[in-house]
């Protein structure tokens, strides 16, 4: 394999990395603290292995194979998780390196746990390099999505590369299709930023808890999540744009361009908002009935936090943990199934289980009728042949893997409820388990050393679609 083209790729991704330790720099320089100086050697340090990797291969001509696709996928995940750590690492906080590593996975991967006790008085540029983390992570997720993942038919992605090119005029080469989103995302995040100061918000947590907001990742500036503003106004804005950003955002870049019907009649985006609905409505009766809340409470913390859940986020502003044990398990399925393809939540996605739903109706027909022809349809139009075992294997593996992280957990010593719910919130890049110790109240902290890099593979597996990972063990890969 010509590793050339990856590494180039992979020094651009560093040196973008590089760039972006700037602002957290500057943070600290501003509000005097002295991990400025971490930041400036961090720079020093990426941007020689970024700007060494694309001067060493420049010149090249770009063609990448699917099977260095896969290798670039997989290495640009892991090399910008490594140099994401070292801020962690060499900071104040003296954390160690398997907590740095942890942070800086969760945070790219725009998963949200974390290992850090005390962000309310945490230094201002760890503070924002969290969020620059996840709000890069989120951009590359709606990208990969895009661009990398149909290409390589990972999972059933495949079937949105038919939809990509519909239209050469609209929505052209990856390059421009990467511009155009990125654009969309920042407008979003501006927006988020405005919404959140008018409702009282800080400058500085308006900004950190914006970008995490529409990467859907979860961290924020303080212990106590959003709960800690303890604002309405500020739940609703957070919700708002939790639910903009479950959506696939190449169906925004669509209605900007004047067709607003595929927003409209995406059949991802119906499901997605009448499954979160329907949740919301049977949650705010249960607690209701079950824990003598008020309509207002219980509207209120059940939309904010079942949104949270399902679109991957992970900021918490109850202990739903303790709402009883009907919600906590439709709440464990919810975080299991996530949003949309395409945006930058994370979970299983539901155009795989509409998928299922299609395949399973036709497998029943046949049954009934064992000689008449049938076929799977998605969105109106018939579902390619290799979409079906693409997405099969996809739900397989992903329940493979489930419960091979949570015997791993519970192997090094968890209990059985931190283990099965950290096993599905990481692999499904949601942020908070459930329980006492990784619950919503809690963190990462207490975990040992081996479970965090359990979690960290976890959360490496989903971020990569589990295929994308698993491809590379298959002996064939390697050979010529």
């Amino acid at each position: 394999m010509d590793f050339r083209p990856i590494l180039y790729i992979l020094g651009i991704f560093l040196s973008i990395l590089a760039v972006s330790m700037v602002l957290p720099m500057l943070a600290d320089i501003y509000w005097g603290n002295k991990d400025w100086k971490v930041f400036f050697l961090c720079i020093v340090i990426t941007s020689f292995f970024g700007g060494s990797l694309i001067l060493s291969n420049v010149g090249l001509e770009f063609s990448l194979s699917i099977r260095q696709a896969f290798m670039m996928t997989f290495l640009s995940w892991i090399g910008l998780s490594i140099f994401a750590a070292l801020p962690f690492n060499l900071s104040a906080m003296n954390m160690s390196f398997t907590d740095a590593f942890f942070e800086a996975v969760s945070g790219i991967t725009t998963t949200g746990s974390t290992v850090i006790t005390g962000l309310d008085t945490a230094p201002p540029g760890i503070l924002l390099w969290r969020a620059i983390l996840q709000w890069l992570g989120g951009i590359g997720i709606i990208i990969m999505a895009m661009s990398v993942l149909p290409f390589l038919s990972v999972g059933g992605m495949q079937i949105f590369s038919t939809e990509l090119s519909e239209s050469e005029k609209a929505l052209p080469r990856t390059a421009q299709l990467a511009s155009s989103i990125g654009f969309i995302y920042v407008l979003m995040t501006i927006a988020c930023v405005i919404a959140y100061l008018a409702a009282g918000m800080g400058k500085f947590d308006a900004l950190a808890h914006a970008m995490t907001t529409i990467a859907t990742g979860g961290f924020s500036t303080y212990d106590g999540s959003i709960g800690h503003f303890n604002n309405k106004a500020v739940d609703t804005i957070a919700i708002f744009f939790m639910v903009l950003a479950g959506i696939p955002f190449v169906l925004y870049l669509k209605a900007v361009r004047g067709n607003i019907t595929p927003l409209l009649r995406d059949p991802q985006v119906r499901w997605f908002l009448a499954i979160l609905l329907g949740s919301i409505v049977i949650t705010t009766l249960y607690l209701m009935v079950h824990q003598s809340m008020t309509f207002g409470a219980a509207l209120i913390g059940s939309s904010f936090n079942i949104t949270s859940l399902m679109t991957g986020t992970g900021y918490a502003t109850e202990q739903y943990d303790h709402w009883g044990g009907f919600v906590v398990a439709m709440l464990f399925f919810l975080m299991a199934m996530g949003a949309c393809a395409g945006s930058t939540s994370c979970g299983i996605k539901i155009f795989r289980f509409q998928i299922f739903l299609s395949i399973t109706k036709v497998q029943i027909k046949k049954l009934l009728h064992p000689n008449g022809t049938f076929l799977a349809h998605y969105n109106g139009k018939p579902i390619p042949e290799d979409v079906p075992l693409s997405v099969m294997s996809f739900l397989v593996l992903y329940a493979v893997c489930f419960m091979g992280l949570a015997l791993a957990l519970s192997a090094v010593g968890l209990d059985f409820i931190t283990a099965l719910s950290g096993a599905m919130t990481s692999i499904s890049n949601v942020g908070p388990g459930l329980g006492d110790v990784i619950g919503p109240s809690g963190n990462f902290a207490p975990l040992p050393d081996s479970a965090k890099w359990i979690l960290s593979t976890g959360m490496l597996l989903g971020r990569l679609e589990i295929l994308a990972a698993f491809v590379l063990l298959h002996p064939s890969f390697w050979k010529h």
